[in-house]
Order: structure tokens, then sequence, then C-alpha cells
């Protein structure tokens, strides 16, 4: 069998992730999760499906020490719901006693993707710092910075990463490769690494929350770890979430917008998306629907309630009135758009509180 390539720069759908973790030797986080004093349904769920070394930062939690989340963001469009799922895993990290490292990967935005700079930065604060404020992210304990602004430590780890690597390892890693993604390959080492320089305090327990498409980054950033015995690096962890499915299916994209709902979408908007693009799992007349029920295993509306209905009795519920054929796909649809207009108006207003405290996670 030919050996699957993930590209951090493209796109995936995963049709399979209990193959996925085998295929790449991502270990099932089993109970790691439950002995952590705050609860989640991402974890409870399998949203959170899989980890590298997760059992580090449960000890640091356990013995109270110190420990740090890692995670960057690709300013190219607007934050969408998809984003939600590492942003919601952040801020549940952060509570737990993280500190928390976001790094705008403006770098790699201009190499890869031809975004200027100034636009990289607009992006970041507009779309995506403004919301992870909403959403709950506290500035005690959070340093949000620009690739492009990073220490000079920082800016010569990207650099003496090329030291502990050799061509061919990245090709097996990554690909076809051009100097733009080496570039960014090392950048983003850099990024995951350097919470543990000296400047940093020193070596300790650093996590990672990514989708699968991003593991290639954390496996090279492992590595190169295991190899810098001069800085006594800890290598890094990693926690794996599913990614949310687009509206229509396969996967939901910022360029797209009847794939997915943006953070900053109105209610009437919110419905005809959902009405028009969520695809169902019902059965094609209302007399086979009462007699036969639907599938929530691939109808999208439901698929999305896994993430936003934190009831397990209710979504429970949800998921057998549909299987039964007692609930309709009108109305499993109206029970998601409620959802999501609910989270919205008030998440909505939230953005224009913290529109007030960006300002202080730039300082």
């Amino acid at each position: 069998m030919t050996k699957q390539i993930l590209d951090p720069w493209g796109s995936i759908n995963v049709k399979d992730y209990n193959l996925a973790m085998k295929q790449f030797g991502i270990s099932d986080l089993g109970n790691l999760h439950k002995n952590l004093p705050l609860k989640h349904h991402y974890f409870s769920r399998g949203i959170i499906f899989g980890h590298k070394d997760f059992n580090k930062i449960t000890e640091s939690i356990k013995n109270k020490k110190p420990f740090v989340m890692i995670t960057g963001l690709m300013p190219s469009g607007i934050l969408h719901i998809g984003h939600k799922i590492v942003v919601d895993t952040i801020i549940h990290l952060q509570k737990l006693g993280a500190e928390c490292y976001i790094t705008v990967a403006d770098i790699e935005a201009y190499l890869t993707r031809n975004i200027s700079r100034e636009q990289a930065r607009k992006t970041a604060i507009d779309q995506y710092l403004t919301n992870y404020i909403a959403l709950g992210l506290k500035k005690k304990k959070t340093k949000f910075y620009f690739q492009s602004k990073g220490s000079t430590e920082y800016n010569n780890l990207s650099k003496y990463v090329a030291k502990k690597t050799t061509f061919n390892e990245l090709k097996s890693i990554y690909g076809d490769l051009t100097p733009q993604k080496i570039t960014s390959a090392f950048t983003q080492v850099a990024d995951i690494l350097h919470p543990q320089l000296k400047e940093n305090g020193g070596p300790k327990p650093v996590v990672v929350p990514v989708g699968l498409d991003q593991l290639p980054h954390i496996n090279l950033a492992r590595d190169i770890a295991s190899r810098f015995k001069e800085l006594k690096l800890i290598q890094p962890s990693a926690l794996f979430n599913k990614l949310l499915p687009g509206l229509k299916g396969g996967k939901m994209s910022s360029s797209d917008p009847i794939s997915h709902i943006a953070l900053t979408d109105p209610p009437k908007t919110v419905e005809n998306k959902i009405r028009k693009y969520a695809f169902s799992g019902g059965k094609e007349t209302l007399k086979e629907h009462r007699e036969k029920g639907g599938n929530p295993d691939i109808d999208i509306s439901y698929q999305w309630l896994t993430y936003f209905e934190e009831s397990d009795e209710k979504l429970k519920k949800i998921h057998d009135d549909y299987k039964s054929g007692k609930l309709l796909t009108s109305e499993l649809k109206q029970i998601l758009i409620d959802k999501l207009n609910k989270f919205l108006k008030n998440h909505q207003k939230n953005r224009e509180k913290a529109k007030k405290q960006v300002s202080k996670f730039l300082n």
C-alpha cells in the first residue's frame, strides 16, 4: 500500500478516523481525560479523538506544574463555526492552567497564500483575536504574537532547525516541496518549540491542539525536539480534533460561504443556509420517514449538534427521535437553527465588547 502523505497546506476530508489513527500513529485518548478537574463534551464524545503524549499534560495538571498550549492561526479569511472547535479547546486548556501561546502565521500566509502582512494583521485581529476574546480567551497567561514580530531567539530557532533535519526527511514527511514550504515548516517548528526556550522559562510540557492535517508539523517538531540535546527540549504533545463537516458534507471552507456558518452571520442567513444546504439523512417522503426513520450518522444537522448541544440527554433524545421517524428533517434543522442563533446572538454581543479589549492582547 502506498504511503499516504498529509498536506498541511492543502485540504483533507477524513472518512474513517480510526483507520487514520492506525495509519499515522495517533494514540486513542482512552480514559486520559476522565481525571481532568474540568469536563468537556469534546472529550467525552470523541470529537477530540486522539493524542500524542497527552499524559504529560494530564500529569502537569494533576501536579499543578507549568505547561503550555501553543496554537497557530492562518489569517486567510473569516472565522467560521468550524474554527470554534479549536478555540473552545484552547480556552478549556487555559482554564486547566495552560499558558497560551497564539501565533499569527503571517509569514506562512505570505509564503504559501500570497497574503500581505498588512492584510494578515487586519484579518488576524478583526476576525480571529476579537472572536477568541468573545469566546472566552483571557489576557492573563496569553501570549499573542505575529511570526514576523517574533523575538531574536525565536527567529534564530527557525534557522537552527535546518541543522537538525535533511531534505530527504522533509520530502518523506511533506511530499513535494518548495522553498516557501520548507521555510514555513521550519517556522512552524519554531512556533511549537520556542515556549521551551530559556527566555520563556525553559523546558516544560507543551500541547498543540490541531486537526489531522497538521500532523506533519507535529511529527517534525517532535523529531527536532529529540535531536536538540543542547536545549533539553521535551517532545511536544498534541490533541487531534475531528473537523466539523461542511453544510453540504465534505470539507468546510472559509472561501465557500455555503459550506459554513460564519460567527458574524445574522439569524436569517443562518436559517437560510441550514434549510437550503444542510445535507439530510431523512427519507424522501414523509410517510417513509415516519415508517423507517432518518439516519443521524449522515445528517449534517445532527452531526453539528454533536458539537454544539452540550447536554447528552437532549442529544440522545434528538438522535432516537430522528432515527425512529418521530422527528422530521425540518424539525431537526429547526433545532440546529435555534441552537446556533441563540449562541450567535450572545456571541455577537460579546464581540462588540471584545473589540475594546483587543489592544491589551497586542502589547
